[in-house]
C-alpha cells in the first residue's frame, strides 16, 4: 500500500513530471492536474486524493483561490502549499483558509515526504472520526 494518495497541483509540466517520478518512487500515488480548475475537477470525479500539493502561482485559478474551492468542496482534503514565489501574505493567508503547511521550492524531499505522510494521516483520523460518530449514530437509534 502506497504512504499516501496525492494530487501534485502545478503549471510548470516538467517540474510536474520530474515530481512525480520521484514521488511514485518514494511510494507514494501520485495524481497530476495543471490548473487548479482541473484538480477541482479530478478531486470531484475521485475521492482517493488525501493529499493535495499545490503551487501557489498558477494562471487563472491560483493556488489561493484553488485551496478556498478544495477546502469548501472536498474539506477533508488536506493541502500543502508549494511555491517559489513565497511571501510572507500569502504563507499567512494559506495557512488561515486551511492549508496543512506551506513549502518553499525546491524542497528537500524527505521533508516534503514527511508533511505529506503527516497530512494524510491527518485527513484519516478525521474520516475515523466520521465513520464512528455515524456507527454511535446509528446504534443510540436502534436501541
Amino acid at each position: 500500500m502506497a504512504i499516501a494518495t496525492i494530487m501534485l497541483v502545478d503549471d510548470e509540466v516538467p517540474f510536474v513530471e520530474a515530481m512525480t517520478k520521484r514521488l511514485t518512487r518514494r511510494d507514494l500515488e501520485v495524481g497530476t492536474a495543471f490548473s487548479g480548475k482541473d484538480a477541482l475537477e479530478k478531486l470531484l470525479a475521485d475521492s482517493k486524493t488525501e493529499v493535495v500539493i499545490l503551487d501557489v502561482k498558477m494562471p487563472g485559478m491560483d493556488g489561493i483561490e484553488t485551496l478556498q474551492a478544495i477546502k469548501r468542496q472536498v474539506p477533508l482534503v488536506e493541502v500543502i502549499m508549494l511555491t517559489g514565489h513565497a511571501t510572507v501574505e500569502s504563507a499567512i493567508e494559506g495557512m488561515k483558509l486551511g492549508a496543512f503547511d506551506y513549502l518553499m521550492k525546491p524542497c528537500d524531499m524527505d521533508h516534503l515526504i514527511a508533511k505529506v505522510t503527516e497530512a494524510a494521516a491527518r485527513k484519516r483520523q478525521h474520516e475515523e472520526k466520521i465513520i464512528n460518530a455515524r456507527i454511535k449514530e446509528i446504534t443510540a437509534r436502534r436501541a
